[in-house]
């Protein structure tokens, strides 16, 4: 009994590695602080339910903090989302390397960023990196020291938005509500997009099933392959 005791607590230990959070955002200009102008939770854990309203910028379990801080980003810039498994890790503690799965960003338009929820109509995605030569998207940003690099399109308006920075892991994605969702909003001010084109929105909850293949999927019994490609989650990827 002991020793079956002993391993669960070490099995509980090696998933609660795996989580992660999104605590802080690099421009052009600088490296902000952790949790500047960013939601984050104290605890770093996932979203299951796909129809949660707390799937728009991360909540319960995991309630997040309210900040007063806006970040000017300029259209056209690349910034890094910066993940770490708790807001005091540093780039070698960004993720369970076990914990596969795609990575994605998404904008939202609004009127005050430091004050809207997130939840509803208004999102678009402009980053998404699935499976690709045996390598997962979450690879790709735990190789980065826990930057996921994010293109702002330069063909937007210009205004307060929300930056939801997204990562899924699929270890537990066999059953439908088993993917584990981890997501945190940016606070950020764009200036300098041309506001040439108007991308088509979503909503969230809305933008995921629960039997989507890209979130019900055993990716041990039948790995992604030539044959059987990894379907992202999600709208497609706006693009100016």
């Amino acid at each position: 009994m002991k020793t079956a005791g002993l391993a669960s607590v070490a099995i509980l230990a090696s998933l609660a590695s795996g989580h992660t959070i999104f605590c802080q955002l690099k421009t052009d200009e600088q490296t902000y602080p952790v949790s500047h102008a960013i939601r984050t939770p104290s605890y770093d854990g996932p979203q299951q339910d796909v129809n949660s309203q707390n799937m728009a910028c991360n909540g319960p379990p995991n309630p997040t903090m309210p900040s007063d801080k806006i970040i000017d980003v300029k259209a056209g810039s690349t910034v890094a989302a910066v993940w770490r498994h708790t807001l005091e890790s540093g780039p070698n503690d960004v993720m369970d390397p076990g914990h596969k799965g795609p990575v994605m960003a998404y904008l939202k338009k609004v009127t005050d960023a430091k004050t809207d929820s997130g939840v509803g109509d208004g999102w678009f995605k402009i980053q998404e990196s699935g499976f690709s030569n045996g390598v997962w998207g979450t690879d790709t940003v735990i190789n980065n020291g826990g930057d996921q690099e994010i293109k702002i399109p330069e063909c937007i308006e210009d205004g307060q938005y929300l930056l939801r920075a997204e990562m899924i892991a699929l270890h537990g994605a066999r059953s439908a509500n088993g993917a584990q969702l981890y997501m945190e909003c940016a606070q950020i001010n764009i200036s300098g997009g041309s506001g040439s084109k108007k991308p088509s929105t979503a909503s969230i909850p809305g933008i995921y099933k629960s039997s989507d293949p890209g979130l019900l999927i055993d990716i041990y019994s039948r790995p992604p392959s030539g044959s059987n490609p990894y379907t992202i989650p999600g709208p497609k990827v706006f693009t100016c």
